[in-house]
């Protein structure tokens, strides 16, 4: 698979359309893991769009990211580069063959004060 199909299936997999974004940088000022990352959320977006992943993916800085989603908040045309940097983290996770939750795996992943949505998601998430 080459950069220009993953960049695709990354802007498939996140929703967002990386071309809306102006490179204005809000969303990298007002991200707390700043200085923890080597690429910064307008740089995520920017590299989507141009195909350009192959640092981003050889790169932890999306491991980084603490979703706590002020980039969606401060980001003026809705870019929302949180969905990106966890649409890379997934894409990251189904390369590495780590995506298979099978319905009989969820019972003894039960805890009582796991929420219903953790379960659906997980299996979402995990499930090709």
């Amino acid at each position: 698979m080459d950069n220009l199909e993953i960049a695709k299936e990354l802007q498939i997999l996140s929703g967002v359309n990386p071309r809306k974004c102006m490179r204005c940088g809000k969303c990298s000022g007002t991200c707390p893991a700043y200085d923890q990352m080597e690429y910064h959320p307008h740089q995520f977006v920017n590299m989507v769009e141009t195909g350009k992943i192959e640092k981003l993916l050889a790169s932890d800085s999306f491991y980084a990211c603490l979703s706590c989603f002020a980039c969606v908040e401060r980001c003026p045309r809705g870019v929302e580069p949180a969905n990106i940097v966890e649409a890379v983290r997934l894409w990251k996770i189904r390369q590495q063959d780590q995506n298979h939750l099978h319905p009989e795996q969820i019972p003894e992943l039960l805890d009582e004060n796991l929420p219903q949505q953790a379960i659906v998601s997980a299996f979402r998430k995990y499930k090709k």
